[in-house]
């Protein structure tokens, strides 16, 4: 009610956010910290031009979100402070240190569906493109982002498919640029697999992005989650053209199928990754050329011997 009554008083609001601040280390206080995000945002947005409030602001909302995700509470940020948010990540557009943290933020946000629609529905799709292009180098920026756009993506009702498909050569730059980072190849293959999903790539766009995460494969053979995502990435290119099975089996690096094979070997006790290497094949095999080409390399036995581990799967 303090910081309501006063608005334009920035002292006051910095004063308040900090209050707030001292009862995150005090559980019992979690449930009355769940109902002052909309005051935190707004007091951010009413004066977006202090990084000291904006930063303490930003601050408490990580504070408050990471509690509510260790809990199993999904916060559901609803438009106005989707909105909010959205004003203070384009008045500090170009202030690195503090997007690495307001982006970690709206990846943690993005987690719920309404809140990823809210963010969606006030057009923070382009800012975030723009972020990516700007701070490629950053290796916190970009998981976020991709993070971010993954969850947009997927909530996305094909409203806006040309802002997405812009999405497209901006994930593969932060892939191809943080190939050797499985951290973040994870996070791009990730969005990747939601933008085919969309149907958001063209004809152009299949043999490279394949490459692409072929090569993610490859450089990170080691991490389920990259596999599992990877395999599903492909699979939704598989889906949309043959062109996309024909570059897994004519890979200029080497043969995709071998790779799969590989990597299933690699991850035997891993139901997820198994199950996206059965998705990825069962789309190749609707392309006869694609077909004989893999019982040529005996995927009959591979796929006897994911039966065999998973018999009751």
């Amino acid at each position: 009610e303090f910081m309501q009554a006063s608005w334009d008083i920035e002292e006051v609001q910095t004063k308040g956010i900090q209050h707030l601040a001292s009862f995150v280390k005090d559980k019992s206080a979690f449930p009355y910290l769940l109902t002052c995000t909309e005051v935190i945002t707004l007091a951010m947005k009413v004066h977006t031009d202090s990084l000291d409030l904006q930063v303490e602001g930003c601050t408490l909302l990580l504070e408050i979100l990471s509690q509510a995700l260790e809990q199993g509470v999904m916060m559901a940020l609803d438009e106005s402070v989707a909105s909010c948010l959205l004003h203070t990540v384009r008045k500090h557009s170009e202030n690195e240190e503090f997007l690495s943290m307001l982006c970690t933020l709206l990846m943690m946000v993005s987690a719920s569906e309404v809140a990823a629609e809210n963010l969606r529905k006030v057009g923070i799709i382009p800012d975030l493109l723009s972020i990516l292009r700007r701070f490629l180098h950053n290796d916190k920026i970009c998981f976020s982002c991709c993070a971010v756009l993954w969850s947009l993506a997927v909530s996305e009702n094909n409203a806006d498919q040309a802002v997405l498909g812009s999405a497209v050569p901006v994930t593969s730059a932060v892939l191809q640029k943080h190939l050797q980072n499985g951290v973040i190849a994870e996070s791009a293959c990730s969005a990747l697999w939601a933008l085919a999903l969309q149907g958001c790539l063209t004809d152009s766009d299949y043999e490279p992005t394949v490459a692409l995460v072929l090569d993610a494969l490859r450089m990170n053979p080691e991490r389920a989650v990259l596999v599992k995502n990877g395999c599903l990435a492909l699979a939704s290119l598989v889906r949309l053209s043959e062109t996309a099975a024909l570059a897994i089996l004519l890979d200029s690096k080497g043969s995709g199928i071998e790779l799969i094979k590989d990597e299933f070997h690699l991850h035997l006790d891993e139901p997820g990754v198994a199950e996206a290497l059965c998705l990825l094949m069962n789309e190749m095999v609707q392309y006869d050329e694609v077909m004989l080409d893999m019982r040529s390399q005996k995927m009959e036995k591979l796929l006897s011997e994911i039966k065999l581990h998973f018999p009751f799967s």
